[in-house]
Parts: structure tokens; sequence; C-alpha cells
């Protein structure tokens, strides 16, 4: 029995209440993982404010002039995930920026064909390089599972520190 198959498109601006409705669902469990790591006071102080403006950058990823290429993946006409890339003409890097699968198509290999859509976007556009940048937390695993998955396979890893003052 075979996977069934989604498509990707280029994104438009009717497409922009499905993607915030996939992007809110699929981060909150992180946003929720990132309070549960840091604390209600620190992530209060030094980490809401990020995730609650992640709203209004995925509108200007959107924008025309933002520099960054938005696809969505479809199933069978239902678009169940983004993925935003950026392809640098000056440094020939290419770079996943937010992209999202909603969690209720997750699992199924999906986020990693979409990643594989992007790199190949990068190879057409002559990149020498694809980057993406992912959290080392537990729930980022399943991204960075799905970045493996996809032939990201050289790592420099980040730790974000902090301490109540």
């Amino acid at each position: 029995m075979s996977r069934p198959k989604i498509t990707l498109r280029p994104a438009n601006s009717d497409d922009a209440t499905r993607l915030q409705e996939i992007r809110k669902a699929a981060f909150e469990p992180i946003f929720t993982s990132f309070r549960s790591i840091l604390g209600d006071e620190i992530y209060e102080l030094a980490q809401e404010k990020e995730d609650r403006e992640q709203e209004a950058l995925l509108f200007s990823l959107l924008a025309p002039e933002s520099g960054w290429d938005v696809f969505t993946a479809e199933l069978t006409g239902l678009v169940i995930g983004f993925i935003s890339v950026q392809l640098n003409r000056d440094t020939y890097v290419g770079e996943i920026g937010l992209n999202a699968i909603h969690p209720d198509y997750t699992g199924r290999g999906f986020g990693t064909t979409m990643y594989n859509f992007a790199v190949e976007q990068m190879r057409q556009g002559e990149m020498r390089v694809a980057t993406v940048a992912t959290g080392g937390d537990p729930s980022h695993a399943p991204a960075r599972q799905a970045y493996r998955k996809a032939g990201f396979s050289v790592e420099i890893s980040s730790v974000w520190m902090c301490q109540a003052l």
C-alpha cells in the first residue's frame, strides 16, 4: 500500500488563515514545552514575546517583498502544512525558515517531503549550501529527525542558558 502524497504549491494571500491555524496548532505544544523547561517567570520575560510574534512573522513571510518563498503542502486538496524558503544569490546559501505540519498529519513523512522539496528549490536556484535552524529541546526532536532524513547531516549544537535574577 502506497503512502498518500502531498502536493506543494506557492502560497497565496487566500492561504493565510489556514497557515496561521496550522502554525498555531503545530507550535502550541512547543511553546508549552518551553514554558515547562524555563518555568513561568523566565518564559514570560525571555521567551513569550518571541512566541507571540510568530503570527506576525508568518504574515511577513507571505508578503511579496519579504525575500522568502512560502509553499503550502496539500493532501487531497486540504492544506496540511507550509514551508518558507529563502535563496541568497549573493552567498549561494539557501535557508528553510518557518515551517509546520498540522499535528493531525505528523509522523507520516510529510515534513521530510517538504524539506526535500525545499532542498530541490535550492538546487534549482543554484544554491551551494542548504541550512535550517531548529531547537535542541525535546519538543523539536521530530523536526530534527525529519531534517536528518532530508539530508541535513552537518550540525552545530547551540545551548541557550537562562537564570532568573
